[in-house]
């Protein structure tokens, strides 16, 4: 049998892979949390968007030269395999099953749901909106597991929609707040000058790193795209230069549609009454229901790897019971046990992300904001190996085996301090919890090991 995946995707292809992956919910819904962590400064929000942009460009060019060294290797837990070695791709594995992708699958439920809610006219809060949340996972998790070629479709369609609204905003937003002179007012004044430049730069900064995540899964098409050393590279640079244009193009937009003083009061409405100041009652409405669909359409992205990461690790003979969650349904062609307990995550972490951020905390020091902190773990997972390329690189340039990696490294430890800047104690208290899951990690990796 030939295992070998064939090379059917061009340039343009991973170009829209790229785009598609990255751009979701997060910059509609982190857009007016920078408003607010920033004191409604524009300039310094849109440095934000800028900068977290730029990691993001350094990143993804080092992990694609890692990639178009190895072709066979999808993923980053593969990348950690190869360059740090097993044991720390296990490691890394488990956090992007047990805290990664699941906690984001929650915060992108409860995303779609809040959306949704702003439409009806609920609390974003109330049961309501978490019963939908919930409907939203399960839906989610039910239509990558029992039909996977549904969610490809869905994906695909939900990548071309969820450029509409952006791009409309872009456009028409700054040409109209141009028009009415309310660019220039937002621009040239700040709401709650109290706010410090350094503060409130770090928290935003953390918090756009939620709208430009993903970008690390579109280094997983490798081994099935046409010329993959050349095309790669080109992919991930070209399409992240376009997401952070659009990203910041649609925050420009933005502040043409709705004073800034108005859009950090109305909160979770915000969004919608600029599409409507824009386009009227009826089609800003219909526009915001494309802003829904972006959302489901990045969950149901997250949740598609979610579903397959206990079998990942399955699939090396690590982890718990690796002979349960390795097995793969005949008629589905997906490993049920690993999604089944990806959904259980996700549902948790749900309940989490509830219990510390919308509602009187019940964890009390505990609670942290499970939508940025696992990000900002996992650029720290990628500096031992940028660390090891720049040790293993004997055959690459200059460029490629130092200058970027030095790059890559000192980006990470940038967004390590400024996560510990934005969230203070709230760090301690999540690494905490992070090492008590990577320990559980740890005994099933010496038991298996020991056997």
């Amino acid at each position: 049998m030939d295992n070998q995946l064939n090379k059917r995707y061009g340039l343009f292809t991973a170009i829209a892979m790229v785009i598609g992956i990255v751009i979701g919910s997060g910059v509609f819904f982190k857009a007016e949390t920078v408003l607010k962590t920033t004191g409604g400064n524009m300039p310094l929000g849109i440095l934000a968007w800028g900068i977290v942009g730029l990691i993001m460009i350094i990143c993804s060019y080092t992990f694609a030269v890692l990639a178009s060294k190895f072709e066979r290797v999808n993923g980053i837990v593969d990348y950690a395999d190869v360059a740090v070695g097993s044991k720390y791709g296990y490691y890394v594995g488990w956090f992007m099953t047990m805290i990664y992708m699941p906690s984001i699958s929650s915060v992108l439920s409860w995303v779609s749901a809040r959306y949704t809610a702003v439409l009806l006219g609920w609390d974003i809060t109330g049961g309501s909106a978490m019963t939908l949340a919930c409907l939203y996972l399960v839906s989610s998790y039910s239509i990558n597991a029992v039909s996977p070629i549904l969610a490809g479709k869905f994906q695909v369609s939900t990548t071309i929609i969820k450029l509409v609204p952006l791009m409309l905003m872009a456009i028409i937003g700054t040409i109209a707040g141009f028009t009415n002179g309310m660019v220039i007012e937002n621009f040239s004044k700040v709401i709650n000058p109290t706010v410090s430049i350094t503060g409130g730069l770090s928290a935003s900064i953390v918090s756009v790193a939620f709208a430009y995540e993903g970008w690390i899964i579109a280094t997983s098409i490798n081994a099935e795209l046409k010329d993959a050393k050349k095309n790669l590279p080109i992919a991930l640079m070209l399409g992240s230069l376009i997401v952070v244009f659009v990203y910041i193009s649609y925050y420009i937009g933005l502040s043409g549609a709705v004073p800034s003083e108005l859009l950090m009061e109305s909160g979770q409405t915000g969004v919608m009454m600029a599409f409507q100041n824009i386009f009227g009652q009826v089609g800003g409405t219909l526009i915001f229901v494309f802003v829904i669909i972006s959302c489901l359409g990045s969950l149901n992205g997250v949740m598609l790897g979610s579903t397959r990461g206990m079998y990942s690790i399955a699939s090396r003979n690590e982890g718990p019971y690796p002979e349960l969650f390795i097995q793969v349904d005949k008629v589905t062609n997906m490993p049920t046990n690993s999604a089944i307990f990806g959904l259980l995550l996700s549902t948790f972490w749900l309940v989490y992300f509830y219990g510390a951020n919308l509602t009187e905390s019940w964890f009390g020091s505990f609670s942290f904001d499970s939508s940025e902190l696992p990000i900002i773990t996992l650029y720290g997972a990628y500096i031992p190996i940028f660390i090891m390329m720049m040790k293993k690189g004997e055959d690459l340039n200059v460029f490629k085996r130092y200058v970027m990696p030095i790059l890559s490294i000192l980006s990470c430890i940038f967004m390590v301090i400024a996560a510990y800047i934005a969230h203070g104690e709230a760090v301690l208290y999540y690494l905490i919890i992070f090492a008590i899951i990577m320990i559980i990690g740890s005994f099933f990796y010496r038991k298996r090991k020991s056997n």
